[in-house]
Order: C-alpha cells, then structure tokens, then sequence
C-alpha cells in the first residue's frame, strides 16, 4: 500500500533574536526532529526517516519555512533510499521539496544523500520561493546505484523564484527511461555520484565569485542574480561530498568578507 505523507517545519525570530520552531510537523516517514545548533540565534532541524523509502507509488513532500530574520539549518539523519514498489503496477514515487525563505532569513537545506537503488522509479521535485535579502545555501546529491548494483530510473527538477522572478529551473534524469546519452561521456562519463550546490546570497550581487573549473569534474557558474551554482560528479559518495564541502566553504568565506 502506498504511502502520502507531508512534513512540515516553520522557523521564526522570537523577541531575543533567537529563532524558535512554531511548527514540527510529521506523518508517515517523515520525522523532523530539533536538534542542537551550533550557531549562535540559529535552529536546527534533522529529518529521521521513520521507515523504509521512498517506495514506488509513495507520494512524499516537506514543507520548510524560514519567516523574516529567522535563521535554519535542516539536514538528515542518513541517507534517503529510493526503492521499487511492493508490486507490479505500483508507479513512480514521488518526493516533493518546497522551501520558503523570507526577508532577511537565512536557509540552509544540508540532506544526506539521496540513492536510486536498482528497479525503483523516483520523481524529485524540490522548489524554492526566496524574498529579495534571502539567503539560502541548498546541496543535492544523488547517487546512482547502491554498492554493485545498476541505477534506478531518477527524474529531478530544481526549480528556485527570488523576488517572484526565476533564478534557477533546471531538470536531470538518469537511469533505464531517461533521455539517451545520460551516462555518456559527455553527461556522467562512467561516474555514479552527481550533485550541486547552490548559494544565493545578497551581497554576491555586486562581488559574486566568478565562473570556473573547481576540479576536473566540477564547475561554479555564477547565475543570473546573487547565486553561484556548484555541480560536480564524481566516483562515489565521499568523493563528491569532499567537492562540495570545499566549494561550501570557500562560498562561506567569500560571504563574509
């Protein structure tokens, strides 16, 4: 039987200059949980998967909200596994994403992996509604395949509005079903690891870092507006990870100067 299921996550800045956590929503597998935070007037939030999935015919969504001046971080306690359904004819599954950044607040959206295991079918929809001083730092990371095994058929889209106007809309999709050429040399070349990382920030409007290669298999573009965008492939998990923790953090820094 398939599973819908919506969590929830509201963040706000109290009176202190704290950001406090009005709403911890979860049904189903969805389990956010509030955990400690190491930045000073920041709230932390860990999803904790509470079952097996997302399996085919599942419908899953989270919704985050970080109001005016408040200041988030929501990440995962492990990876999501996206596996096939319990039967012929259950369909895809989907998950669906959707963040909502006010004035002044500040996302950062840090999940674990997310890993097409072989035979399943996933939809992956995540969208981004961001005021004009928002800030929002976002990583994806998908990987192809668990050890040994093929990719399941993965369809993504990213789709980011700051100030109500496009900043970023961009769809992928890898595996049995998708496009040909996508694990072509000139899309994956024989990697099982793709991921990106995106930072909008205000003041990179006017000293934005610039476009260039990071490694040989990774490249920051900066996009039309306050934003670098990161994408990178790589081996495996760790590989990308370490990519895109360095580009993070030299991003961080370039911030704060």
């Amino acid at each position: 039987m398939s599973v819908r299921a919506t969590a929830r996550v509201t963040a706000v800045r109290d009176n202190r200059g704290a950001t406090s956590l009005p709403v911890l929503e979860s049904e189903g597998p969805l389990a956010p949980r509030r955990t400690r935070s190491l930045t000073a007037g920041s709230a932390r939030v860990t999803v904790v998967g509470a079952m097996s999935g997302p399996l085919g015919g599942d419908r899953l969504a989270i919704e985050v909200r970080a109001e005016p001046g408040a200041r988030l971080t929501v990440d995962s306690a492990a990876a999501t596994v996206a596996l096939p359904g319990p039967g012929p004819g259950s369909g895809p599954a989907h998950y669906e994403v959707r963040l909502m950044v006010g004035e002044g607040a500040r996302l950062d959206w840090l999940p674990e992996q997310l890993i097409s295991a072989h035979g399943s079918e996933l939809v992956m929809r995540t969208t981004a509604e961001l005021a004009t001083t928002a800030r929002l730092v976002l990583r994806e990371e998908q990987i192809l395949g668990r050890h040994a095994e093929t990719t399941g058929t993965l369809f993504s889209r990213l789709s980011v509005r700051r100030a109500g106007r496009p900043l970023l809309d961009q769809q992928t999709a890898h595996g049995p079903g998708a496009p040909g050429g996508w694990d072509g040399p000139a899309v994956l070349g024989g990697h099982r690891a793709v991921g990106q990382l995106l930072v909008v920030e205000p003041s990179f409007e006017e000293r934005g870092p610039k476009s260039r290669l990071l490694a040989p298999t990774a490249v920051l573009t900066r996009l039309a507006g306050p934003a670098v965008l990161v994408t990178a492939v790589a081996a495996d998990a760790r590989e990308l990870r370490a990519v895109l923790d360095r580009a993070r953090e030299e991003l961080t820094a370039a911030a704060a100067v």
